[in-house]
């Protein structure tokens, strides 16, 4: 690579990093604001970030850190597409906490995952993961703020499971997918060579993002959904204890 392209290329990762950072701040003010207004509507007292919470959203940040290397392959995806269940962590604290907590706890596991282990995506799949298991987290844990039951907890985990589904599948096609071929300068022929390696029946960016994309973020947000729903209300004890609002 010539310098004018190397500088190009970081000129490129720079601008989708600033992109990036631009959804967080945008993502991090409007639960904010949800938040607060919940507990405003409720009386509430507790601030949104206390001491205890802050100390709580490392905690979990650091096993959803953990849990976000353990990547595992899925016969019916190219090898860039791996499921993980980072967002189990997140969906906990965004239950017991809120959704600022969950959210906070979504991007703290990222930025842990690149220290502990980098990216091989040109943080494409860094900042994937963080945008679709947002879309998992808010519509899962926002209904449980203004109602606070386990009817709620299982109507929202199967809200955030579907919404993350159609999201995650369309914003594979219209934004991911695309920006990862131009960072790593590759053709949609040779993304679709990848899916069609796994599953024949790809043969375009729409069968693989239906085929690939939608099923694995169902398996993960079923998953992830069952094992919170099983544990939490364990746990919940442990989690609001000394909690002024428990």
């Amino acid at each position: 690579m010539n310098t004018e392209n190397l500088w190009q290329a970081v000129r490129d990762n720079m601008i989708f990093l600033g992109q990036c950072l631009g959804i967080v701040l945008i993502l991090f003010l409007t639960v904010y604001l949800v938040e607060r207004y919940a507990r405003r509507r409720s009386g509430g007292t507790q601030r949104i970030l206390s001491t205890r919470k802050i100390t709580m959203i490392g905690m979990f940040s650091a096993v959803s850190g953990i849990l976000m290397t353990l990547e595992l392959p899925v016969p019916f995806a190219p090898p860039f597409y791996k499921l993980d269940f980072s967002e189990l962590p997140a969906l906990i604290g965004a239950f017991a906490f809120g959704p600022a907590a969950g959210l906070m706890i979504e991007f703290c596991k990222v930025l842990l995952k690149l220290l502990i282990k980098g990216t091989t995506t040109a943080f494409v799949g860094d900042f994937a993961n963080f945008v679709v298991g947002s879309s998992f987290l808010l519509p899962a844990s926002i209904p449980y703020l203004f109602r606070r039951s386990r009817k709620t907890a299982v109507a929202g985990a199967a809200a955030g499971t579907l919404v993350m589904t159609v999201f995650g599948t369309a914003f594979n096609a219209v934004y991911l997918l695309p920006k990862f071929m131009e960072l790593y300068g590759m053709t949609e022929s040779q993304i679709i060579a990848m899916g069609s390696a796994v599953n024949p029946m790809i043969d375009s960016i729409t069968t693989l993002v239906i085929l690939a994309v939608a099923p694995l973020n169902l398996i993960k947000g079923g998953a992830v959904s069952l094992i919170t729903i099983l544990i939490y209300k364990k746990l919940s004890p442990i989690l609001k204890a000394g909690r002024a609002d428990a």
